[in-house]
């Protein structure tokens, strides 16, 4: 019986080797007959390397002004203040209890995994009730890399569309963290009435020690250490997915044959996306078919999808409509196909993976969509 699981094991590998043999040299041999092999070698390894050092820096160079900010505004009580004031919006809002404003306040200075970290601490889990701790996934992860996202999009100068894109993450958390809660209820009814964890709900403090410049010291060493941990952390998929992506989403160089300069490639994402172009653009007001790659790449990792950004500036396709999308669906999906699953089976759910994907798949579109509109209202009103 044993050989036989290991024989039918063993086969199953051998069918899943040979498949992605297949895929893999018909997916590099369409690129290298259309640009030439050593041309897309060239262009992958160029492409690469100015997205390590004209990204990849400038994002880590972010992550640790950030981090270092966000660690002052926590150790100094300024998170403990924005709870506060946004408390009474969490149960109209989200039907959360008010702190997990704590949480979006903190996901949003910091990344996703942050809403599982207070989850996991009883203190904080107390406040809920079961469907409302498991829908955290959701509400944590449409604000993680927040201030990331839109201090990048600030800093390429376009701080009205990243203000606009954060009005449109909020609107998509909001519908992502509800259907999620529908569905758990729906799912398991029973969880709509269990506490999530019996703690003391008088505990959860930021209390800190030693004097102001101590504190103030330390918070920014070791806010800083995380940002530069984070930046490192982006760098793999930043190179690695952005380089592919650009590779199916850019034509030939500017004399219109193939040279092996970065950036170059076969417009196979343009193709596809401009045959429902019409859907995107009233979606989402995109004129050019090539921005879609910005929302697909942030389904993996929203710092990749960064990566494109500069690129798209270059080519004269950005306006305040598209970073105000950018924003939205950036924040909103911030990479959740790669976390919601590690997140879940943390908690102990993994079997609601599914649901939670498919929430927050809805909730990415409605923010981008939401953002669209705000944009254009903004226009009429200004």
């Amino acid at each position: 019986m044993k050989k036989y699981k290991d024989l039918k094991f063993t086969t199953k590998r051998t069918i899943e080797a040979m498949v992605f043999l297949v895929v893999f040299f018909v997916a590099f041999g369409i690129l290298a007959r259309r640009m030439g092999t050593p041309n897309m070698l060239n262009t992958m390894m160029k492409t690469a390397h100015d997205l390590l050092l004209n990204t990849c820096f400038y994002l880590m160079g972010i992550t640790v002004l950030t981090g270092a900010l966000g660690r002052l505004l926590t150790e100094f009580g300024v998170v403990r203040l924005l709870e506060n004031i946004l408390r009474p919006l969490m149960k109209p809002l989200f039907n959360l209890p008010g702190v997990a404003a704590l949480g979006a306040v903190l996901t949003f200075l910091s990344d996703n995994p942050a809403i599982i970290s207070l989850a996991h601490d009883k203190n904080f889990s107390s406040y809920f009730k079961k469907y409302q701790l498991i829908s955290l996934t959701n509400f944590g992860t449409a604000f993680g890399m927040g201030l990331v996202v839109i201090a990048f999009m600030v800093g390429k100068g376009y701080g009205m569309g990243a203000s606009i894109g954060l009005l449109g993450a909020v609107v998509g958390s909001i519908v992502s963290t509800r259907l999620m809660q529908r569905a758990i209820i729906k799912a398991y009814p029973q969880y709509k009435e269990e506490e999530a964890s019996g703690g003391d709900k008088e505990k959860i403090s930021f209390k800190s020690e030693g004097g102001v410049f101590i504190r103030g010291l330390n918070a920014i060493l070791d806010g800083g250490k995380d940002g530069v941990q984070l930046g490192l952390a982006i760098i793999p998929g930043v190179i690695v997915i952005s380089t592919v992506v650009m590779m199916i989403t850019f034509g030939t160089g500017a004399g219109g044959s193939y040279t092996g300069a970065a950036y170059e490639g076969v417009p196979l994402l343009p193709w596809l996306a401009g045959k429902v172009n019409f859907l995107f653009e009233w979606l989402f007001g995109f004129q050019h078919p090539e921005l879609i790659a910005f929302p697909i790449t942030a389904l993996g990792a929203v710092g990749a999808a960064l990566g494109l950004v500069p690129t798209f500036i270059a080519e004269g396709f950005v306006d305040n409509n598209v970073i105000a999308v950018f924003t939205a669906m950036g924040m909103c999906w911030s990479g959740y196909l790669s976390t919601h699953s590690a997140m879940l089976d943390s908690l102990g759910y993994r079997n609601l993976v599914p649901k939670a994907i498919g929430a927050h798949t809805i909730g990415g579109l409605c923010a981008g969509v939401s953002a669209h509109l705000f944009y254009l209202l903004f226009s009429l009103v200004f």
